[in-house]
This record gives C-alpha cells, structure tokens and sequence, in this order.
C-alpha cells in the first residue's frame, strides 16, 4: 500500500486511482479516505486521477498523538502534492477538510492550484465571540468532547440519523451505509478526534478566505444539523472572491451520500470549467 513519510516519521496512507486531471480529497472530522470511494469511482471512469489519503490519526495512517492543528495538517496536505509531484490540482474537502484547503493555499500559495470544492464546510468560524454573535457556544463544544470521552460510539449512533438527514425527502441512504461510517469514524484516534474538534471550533479563517485567488465552489446543504448553513455556507459565500455558492435542498451533513448523483454532476461540471 502506498505511504508517504512526512517528518517525525509520521508516515500517511493514500491512494491514487486513474489518470488526468489530479483532484485531491481531503475527508471530513473523524472519517477516512475511504468516505470518497463511491465519488472516486465515478470521476476515475470520466478520465480524471483521483488521489485520497488518510489525515494523521485516521485509517490506515500513523497516529502521532499530535499537529492536529491547522498548520500541520496542511503541511501534511503540502507533503503529499509535493511527493505525487502534483500541478493543475483539484482539490475537493469535506467539513474539516475545507479549513485544511484555506490554510494549505495561505501558506503554502496556489501555483500547483486550478480550482477547489467545499462541501458542507465548517468554515469560516463557528464558535460564538464578541465579534461573531452568530457563532455557538463554548460550552456546547466543550461538554459534547466529554461525552466523546465516555463513549463515543453511543454518540456516533445517536447522531447518525440528523448526520444523515434521516426522514428528510430524498435522503435515504441504507442501514449498511450508517454502519460503515461509524465503524470508519471508530478506527480513528481518540485523540485526533478531540483535537480535531477543537481546532474547527477554534480556528478563525475570516481574514484567511477573503485572500483566496482561485475558483471556488461551495456547496451545503440547507438541513445540515452539524454546522448550519447559515454560520457557514452563507458566510463563506461572502468572504470568498470569485465563488459560485450551491444549495442542496434538504442536504444533510452527509450529503456526499445522500445527494452522491447530484454532487458527481456538479463537480465534474465545475473541474471541466462549466460552472464557474
């Protein structure tokens, strides 16, 4: 299987499917590479190369039990453009990932960039300050990471129908699909999953967006229950130069399987230059 040694040997996983056009995936909080598989699949047969990898403490890669920070994570994704030698990159994220690309792109510049997808990002900056009212409270994050603490698999099964976006019309994805995602989130450090979680929350990229000088796609959903459209779709619309902001209706968090069809169509449009 293919790794990559990034320094403190820390080695990543990833995986490298197809010729063409590169599209990096950087996966979402607590899930793995594999959550792109279905979207991989698609994109490798319309001629693209399609690269995932496991972010430190996820799958198959190293678990460290640190630089679950930011800056890390996007040196990380730096390592791996570098190695694979890639130019004209796509790179697509879900959730987290999204901050990931934010930070990858302001410190480590957009030569080796042509477009990026955000899907149901977590940015710009959920938590509640004196200067973003609209944000949540501390509190709430802090006592979800004890719950995670005691028992975090009781959580993912209680959370799996919203993430879903369960009794929402034309959401239905299968048990199996449910049972698949939270035996990936569960293969995935402790660890990284409380500071994981505590760098979205923390981490303001308000400035950061406004900075951003390639082609943008922001999609998310209207029925997201994990970071709402209005804290983080709408708001990055308005911070991000030269977007084009999509809507799913009744798109859950989990949208890249619920609205899987949908999401191929509109980013293969997008990489090949039909939705600008």
């Amino acid at each position: 299987m293919p790794f990559i040694k990034i320094p403190n040997d820390t080695h990543l996983f990833y995986k490298d499917w197809g010729n063409g056009k590169p599209i990096v995936f950087i996966s979402g909080w607590a899930v793995s590479s594999r959550m792109w598989e279905y979207q991989m699949v698609h994109l490798t047969n319309e001629g693209l190369r399609c690269i995932s990898y496991d972010r430190r403490g996820h799958g198959r890669s190293d678990d460290p039990g640190r630089g679950y920070d930011y800056d890390t994570l996007a040196d990380d994704l730096s390592a791996l453009i570098e190695h694979l030698n890639l130019r004209g990159v796509n790179l697509v994220a879900h959730s987290m990932g999204c901050g990931e690309i934010i930070r990858y792109l302001t410190r480590h510049g957009s030569n080796r960039i042509d477009r990026i997808v955000f899907l149901a990002g977590t940015l710009p900056f959920p938590l509640k300050t004196e200067d973003n009212p609209g944000g949540i409270d501390r509190s709430f994050f802090e006592s979800t990471r004890e719950e995670w603490k005691k028992d975090f698999p009781s959580w993912l099964a209680e959370n799996e129908p919203p993430y879903f976006g369960v009794g929402l019309p034309n959401c239905e994805v299968s048990s199996k699909i449910g049972e698949w995602t939270r035996w990936d989130m569960l293969h995935t450090s402790l660890k990284a999953v409380l500071d994981c979680n505590k760098a979205i929350i923390e981490t303001d990229f308000r400035e950061e967006m406004g900075k951003i000088d390639v082609p943008t796609l922001i999609i998310h959903g209207d029925s997201d229950k994990s970071i709402p459209i209005e804290i983080s779709g709408e708001k990055s619309a308005q911070l991000i130069p030269n977007n084009q902001f999509v809507v799913y209706e009744n798109g859950p968090h989990g949208l890249y399987m619920t609205h899987a069809d949908r999401l191929k169509k509109d980013m293969l449009a997008f990489i090949k230059g039909s939705i600008r």
